[in-house]
């Protein structure tokens, strides 16, 4: 019986031989069938595997069509190029090319045409024209008067962000709406105005003996602030809230901020490491980790540059914002306000003009708007010399701060009329 090809004899094959032949016997053609091995090319109808790698087209590279002017035409030649350099088809393979080419491209003609368009208006264009691409409307940047133009004298320092400064600090102000400070001390029977003026006084002194930046020394006063409005608190843990949200706000401003034992030792040992860090979080979690507050130290440093002052004037300016600082009344008052009525009485001090038309445009506020408190300030600084609380006075005292808390004050009447 013969053998299917590429299929071993079976026990019953061989058993069916003639009677005194031995089945080993038998030529080795019959015995030894080699085995077929299964073939993997496509002539035997076995599938053809693709080779992939283990990352398969991860971008998105083939999918995106730039167009460019002049890009399309190299393109073309390069086809062309490549076309002739390879050996020709058959007549028949290049009817079927030609064929499939004709169908493929009847469905992108309108797309090629839009293209050609594009590319023919880009070419018509000014180099100069090129760059410009279509914004939204509320991501164009405001269109400010020449006359008002602060930050074009600084467009080569990119630390001072000129394209954008003008839209950071509407930002800012209108960010203050998320923090407006309710009068918050009813809701706290064991302090008083008083005990926050002291808790003030001394941050303004750790600022000074730490040389931290200003920013920090403001941007402890009001995590204090918002966290007691939130809050309620025992007078002996005033001062760990204080010095917990100073160690906040280093962390935030500072490039080396003092570390907790530095802050141990200011509070003379009264607290541990362990209340310092569960205080710590007890303010984030309060304030729900939002602790980039507009301060008034940033506006100010923005109008005294809009105003085009001096630093001096700008130091006295900042004298009478730390003494607002310990006033609960005037710590109620939102940041760009507190700081343009500050700005507005150095101005007035040092007899400069008060209000000029490119800060009402910067701020936003009007000088009738300021006026209320511009006054609320001058009782504050009329009443800092005989004040117990003598931490700020003593800071701007110094020959760095060019003595303003030295200066007399400008008279009541005198701020009247120009208000």
């Amino acid at each position: 019986m013969p053998f299917v090809r590429g299929t071993r004899a079976s026990v019953a094959a061989r058993c069916k031989v003639p009677d005194g032949v031995d089945c080993d016997k038998q030529p080795q053609e019959e015995q030894e069938v080699p085995k077929s091995k299964r073939s993997t090319s496509p002539s035997y109808g076995a599938p053809k595997l693709k080779k992939r790698t283990a990352l398969v087209d991860m971008t998105n590279a083939r999918k995106v069509h730039i167009s460019f002017p002049g890009r399309k035409k190299k393109q073309q030649q390069q086809q062309q190029v490549k076309k002739a350099s390879v050996p020709s088809l058959s007549e028949k393979s290049q009817a079927e090319q030609q064929k499939s080419s004709s169908e493929s491209t009847e469905g992108k003609s309108s797309e090629n045409d839009e293209e050609e368009k594009e590319e023919a208006e880009a070419e018509a264009a000014p180099a100069g024209e090129l760059a410009i691409c279509h914004v939204q409307p509320h991501l164009l940047r405001p269109q400010i008067p020449s006359e008002f133009d602060v930050d074009s004298g600084s467009r080569d320092d990119c630390f001072l962000s000129p394209e954008y400064a003008k839209n950071i600090f509407d930002y800012l102000k209108s960010r203050e709406e998320k923090f407006v400070l309710p009068d918050y001390m009813c809701q706290q029977p064991n302090i008083n105005a008083g005990m926050r003026a002291i808790l003030v006084d001394w941050l303004v002194e750790v600022q000074e003996n730490f040389e931290l930046y200003h920013e920090t020394l403001y941007l402890a006063v009001k995590l204090t602030d918002h966290f007691l409005a939130q809050t309620p608190i025992q007078r002996d843990t005033l001062q760990l809230v204080g010095s917990t949200a100073m160690l906040l706000a280093s962390k935030f401003e500072e490039r080396e901020p003092p570390c907790v034992d530095n802050f141990l030792y200011v509070c003379d040992d009264a607290y541990n490491r362990e209340e310092i860090l569960c205080m710590e979080t007890r303010i984030l979690q309060t304030l729900s980790f939002d602790i980039g507050i507009p301060v008034a130290y940033h506006f100010l440093r923005r109008y005294a540059k809009c105003a085009g002052v001096g630093m001096d004037t700008l130091t006295l300016a900042r004298y009478y914002c730390e003494l607002s600082l310990m006033d609960m009344e005037l710590a109620l008052e939102r940041s760009s306000l507190m700081a343009a009525a500050c700005l507005l009485l150095a101005l007035r001090t040092k007899n400069l003009p008060v209000w000029p038309p490119v800060l009402q445009f910067h701020s936003g506020y009007g000088i009738s708007e300021v006026a209320p408190a511009v006054r609320k300030l001058y009782s504050v600084v009329a009443q800092s010399p005989s004040s117990a609380l003598k931490g700020v006075r003593n800071k701007y005292s110094h020959e760095v701060f060019f003595r303003v808390a030295s200066l007399p004050l400008v008279e009541f009447d005198v701020l009247e009329k120009s208000l």
